[in-house]
């Protein structure tokens, strides 16, 4: 019997290292798996963070985008209203012109009428016609020049803030969009 507590004591010895064992391995197991939890949830954090930063700038870069879009349209109303403005005030100018040659053009025609009465002959009458005809034709072109360049002018102005518009839409259009 006396092999008894010897194989006692040996088993009593060998549930006692694998009861430590196991609490170890258990300890080990609970560390690792809390470890693995920890990292986990550093990663999902950090995923969530840059997912939520990346949707973030992607809002303001499209809220900027648009609040640019209203500026540049209200650029553009502002620019038709101008051109509209400068389109009717020179509008009107070319009609006071118009009517101011249409004016002197009746007060010549008048002189012309008046100048016909006082005439002796058909050659006086031949000659201040051949002489009225030059001066009007020579008049009517000066002014014709003068009523096209108040024409070219006027499209010249028209269009100026036109084209400036239209330089500021190709830029824009041309540069990057800011990421």
């Amino acid at each position: 019997m006396a092999t008894e507590p010897k194989v006692a004591r040996i088993a009593t010895e060998a549930a006692a290292t694998g009861a430590v064992q196991a609490k170890k391995a258990m300890e080990e197991g609970t560390f690792q798996a809390k470890k693995m939890m920890d990292d986990t949830t550093s990663q999902v954090r950090a995923a969530v963070e840059k997912g939520v930063a990346q949707a973030t700038k992607a809002t303001e870069s499209m809220f900027k985008a648009a609040e640019e879009a209203v500026e540049f349209n209200k650029g553009n109303v502002e620019t038709v209203t101008k051109v509209t403005q400068l389109y009717v005030a020179g509008v009107q100018d070319l009609g006071k012109q118009a009517m101011a040659l249409f004016q002197a053009y009746s007060e010549q025609a008048m002189e012309n009428a008046k100048a016909f009465a006082t005439v002796k002959s058909v050659k006086e009458a031949a000659d201040l016609q051949v002489s009225l005809s030059k001066t009007v034709m020579e008049k009517s072109m000066a002014d014709a020049a003068k009523f096209q360049e108040a024409t070219f002018k006027l499209a010249e102005q028209i269009a100026a803030p036109v084209a400036a518009r239209m330089t500021l839409a190709f830029e824009k259009a041309t540069k990057p969009i800011a990421a």
